[in-house]
């Protein structure tokens, strides 16, 4: 593989006029969206209107807090989670109240194209859309809504046991679950007229948001880094999403029980996509596939305090033991290309070699 096909599956730069260009950009960036938050999304409304617009039920519910007995306590509740503002007789509903809470979103025009929006194409191409469904509530309160929604929009698979015929989800929940969230919650907020997006394929589903990412995408199973704190740490709260670099990790483990290619991801000039593919046998997998997957597994096992091995990487992609040569490639092109390394490179035994990821 030659140089340029590697700097492309590792999405790495080297051009250090251009780093330093991204680093400013990160930080001015990080500063404008942590801003977002604390921004007003609509002022000067009465302690009735917040309780008409604004969920608060569910709010008290998802941080398993009991409802206070006084309006006011559910007021003063609010304040100091940020949720709202007061002035004077006034109160103002912050960019994450509404974002997170809104019974509807339409009520607040800064926020309404910030919906998620799913759309359901008929095969594997945009061609034919046979759904087009725009989000409604706030991401907390109308969370659980979306992700059956987004379920019974998946295509299944029967499975046939001893007894009984049985109906699976071809793409495991949790994993999806995970990958929403993130969407939800690492999007770029200064992007104007963008909202996050699930489009469900025939044999993809792509996860997208506003932004590039705000750190390498093939570092997402190990590192965190959150662009809105105020919103992931309350999402975290409520149990919507996973504690911090916990996340990522789940979603390659339910790829990897599932037995489905590993999930792509990718960053772009103004979004990031995260593609799951639905079931492939391993010779219907291209290199790249096998590469992306063979890196993926082995920093799974890194983060779990464990080492790929070419035991390992059979059991990932359920190779019989006599075909052990087949993994041995796929790690060799791994390899190649700089994504693993040998654990322990002074040793000569390729039958006990343990594998690292390259920035371990």
């Amino acid at each position: 593989m030659n140089k340029d096909t590697k700097f492309n599956l590792c999405q790495l730069n080297f051009d250090t006029t251009k780093d330093f260009t991204d680093k400013e950009r990160k930080i001015w960036k990080k500063g404008m969206e942590t801003f977002f938050e604390s921004e007003i999304a609509m002022r000067n409304v009465s302690a009735d209107d917040i309780v008409r617009l604004l969920d608060c039920q569910s709010f008290f519910d998802l941080l398993k807090l009991p409802f206070p007995t006084t309006r006011i306590s559910v007021l003063e509740k609010l304040q100091s989670e940020k949720i709202i503002l007061k002035e004077l007789d006034n109160y103002h509903i912050t960019n994450l109240g509404g974002m997170l809470f809104a019974k509807n979103l339409k009520t607040f025009d800064s926020l309404e194209r910030k919906a998620m929006r799913v759309i359901v194409y008929d095969g594997n191409n945009k061609i034919k859309t046979k759904k087009d469904q725009f989000g409604a509530k706030g991401y907390a309160v109308g969370f659980t809504g979306l992700i059956d929604y987004i379920n019974d929009q998946l295509p299944t698979n029967e499975e046939i046991g001893k007894a009984l015929r049985t109906t699976v989800k071809m793409y495991p929940e949790l994993a999806i679950r995970e990958l929403v969230a993130n969407a939800l919650i690492h999007q770029d907020f200064g992007e104007r007229g963008t909202g996050p997006t699930v489009e469900i394929f025939s044999d993809r589903i792509e996860i997208t948001n506003p932004g590039k990412p705000v750190i390498q995408t093939e570092r997402f199973i190990d590192e965190y880094q959150s662009r809105n704190e105020k919103l992931a740490s309350l999402m975290r709260r409520m149990g919507i999403c996973e504690e911090k670099g916990s996340g990522i990790d789940k979603v390659i483990f339910e790829v990897e029980v599932f037995q489905l290619p590993a999930p792509k991801f990718e960053e772009f000039e103004k979004h990031t996509k995260v593609t799951m593919y639905s079931f492939q046998k391993l010779n219907e997998m291209d290199r790249n596939d096998k590469i992306r997957a063979c890196y993926q597994h082995c920093c799974l096992k890194y983060v779990s305090n464990e080492k790929m091995t070419n035991q390992t990487l059979r059991d990932r992609f359920k190779i019989e033991q006599h075909n052990y040569s087949i993994a041995s490639r796929i790690i060799a092109d791994t390899m190649k290309v700089g994504l693993i390394k040998d654990d322990d490179p002074e040793n000569t035994s390729k039958k006990f070699a343990k594998y690292i990821p390259y920035w371990a």
